[in-house]
């Protein structure tokens, strides 16, 4: 790390705890400092001692046209002339919750609020509500955000600092908490029947992508509907990293599942905090002031958040959205032919502009597989691609993004240089 930033880094661990807003940023996973950003455009951003890298973060997921584009950057200008926040409804809130439900039709209404974990917080009190139950299933490896009912055995910031399961989370409303491995439908039917009087909802990633990059298998999915529908729980689909990501229209446009909710963010905001939660009509009226399941925020609905995420969903044409995944496909595919010049325990894969790869010679299926990868051999390889001006997740257990500034000019490049790091990456 710089001089610049080590004083950076310096200053902020004496007023934030890591130095940090956000735990992954700090690097625990990977071993070293971080790096502090100064600015970004299209695919790549600059440090403040101005080292240029490609980026395949792109703030976690939300930049699905990249860094500063130009479309997002004058819709926040002429929004932003009229006003910041008001705390009152603005046309912009129905504009973009159009957007959304026209490409996610089984989203018959929704909710602005201003991060994910308000979202899935909010859809599964709405689930409890509806069903007048209170025990959830989730997946292990999957992480929902910081939410007390999620903050057991979830992945993200809490594998990547090997923290423990839920300090601070009272162990009677952890005990609602029930979890089975990602992709084994037996286990999750065996869970669901033993606990059906008291099981409100089926929380899931349809791709996981805080446990590294997990597919689904072809029949886990539709197997989560019939057990919900057996039980008579609430299937939730977490599409706030999936949303507009693995296809135009999601996880139910790629996989052809209908959640009851769905839970949104990253994209639908443009680089902006933004996310919602939606779904079935007789749920959604349940909410107030419709009904009596209440959910508030002061900041829901931001024009600014709403005219970036409007700005950017039109633009995310289906054909665009075809052109950055096929890109996805390019550099997944390179990746998986250089590792196996290198002779490395290497798989990859891919979901529309999603993707993620494991130091392992088997394909990763759950998150007790990607725990068994070489989470060494990716440490030396993110410090080798970093050196190499490609920034990476600073965790095996997250999942990487394109966006559609990643032209065929930075695929070359990247795979150049990811060649090179994967060589020093070799035990």
């Amino acid at each position: 790390m710089s001089d610049h930033s080590a004083a950076i880094m310096a200053r902020a661990r004496r007023v934030m705890p890591g130095g940090v807003s956000s735990p992954v940023r700090a690097f625990r996973g990977v071993g070293g400092e971080p790096f502090v950003v100064a600015r970004g455009e299209g695919a790549r951003i600059w440090d403040v001692d101005g080292r240029e890298y490609i980026d395949y973060v792109l703030s976690w997921g939300p930049l699905v046209l990249g860094h500063a584009p130009p479309v997002v950057l004058d819709a926040l200008a002429e929004t932003m002339a009229n006003g910041t926040s008001f705390g009152i409804p603005t046309a912009l809130e129905a504009e973009l919750a159009e957007l959304i439900t026209r490409r996610m039709p089984h989203v018959e209404m929704l909710r602005f609020v201003s991060s994910g974990t308000e979202a899935t917080m909010s859809a599964v009190r709405l689930a409890r509500a509806a069903t007048r139950r209170e025990a959830i299933l989730k997946f292990d490896g999957c992480y929902h955000g910081h939410g007390d009912s999620f903050l057991v055995r979830a992945g993200s910031g809490i594998a990547t600092l090997a923290l423990p399961d839920s300090p601070g989370v009272p162990a009677a409303l952890a005990a609602l908490t029930l979890v089975a491995p990602f992709n084994d439908l037996d286990a999750v039917r065996a869970i669901a029947r033993a606990h059906a009087d008291r099981l409100a909802a089926i929380i899931v990633e349809p791709v996981v992508g805080n446990a590294g990059f997990i597919a689904p298998d072809p029949a886990f999915l539709p197997g989560l509907r019939a057990v919900a529908d057996e039980v008579g729980a609430i299937l939730i689909f977490d599409e706030v990293m999936t949303g507009f990501r693995i296809a135009p229209g999601g996880a139910y446009e790629r996989f052809g599942v209908r959640a009851d909710l769905t839970t949104l963010g990253k994209v639908i905001g443009g680089g902006l905090p933004v996310a919602a939660y939606g779904g079935r009509r007789d749920l959604m009226e349940l909410v107030a002031p419709c009904g009596p399941v209440y959910q508030a925020g002061t900041l829901s609905g931001n024009p600014l958040a709403m005219a970036a995420g409007a700005a950017t969903l039109r633009s995310l044409t289906p054909a665009l959205h075809e052109r950055i995944a096929e890109r996805t496909a390019r550099l997944v595919a390179g990746l998986r032919e250089i590792a196996a010049r290198a002779e490395l325990p290497f798989t990859a894969d891919a979901a529309g502009t999603m993707w993620g790869f494991f130091f392992r010679r088997e394909p990763v299926r759950s998150f007790a597989d990607a725990r068994d990868s070489d989470t060494e051999c990716f440490r030396r390889f993110f410090h080798a691609a970093l050196a190499r001006g490609v920034y990476l997740s600073p965790s095996p257990f997250e999942a990487a993004f394109l966006s559609a500034a990643h032209g065929d000019a930075e695929i070359t490049s990247t795979l150049e240089r990811l060649d090179d790091a994967l060589r020093v990456a070799r035990p």
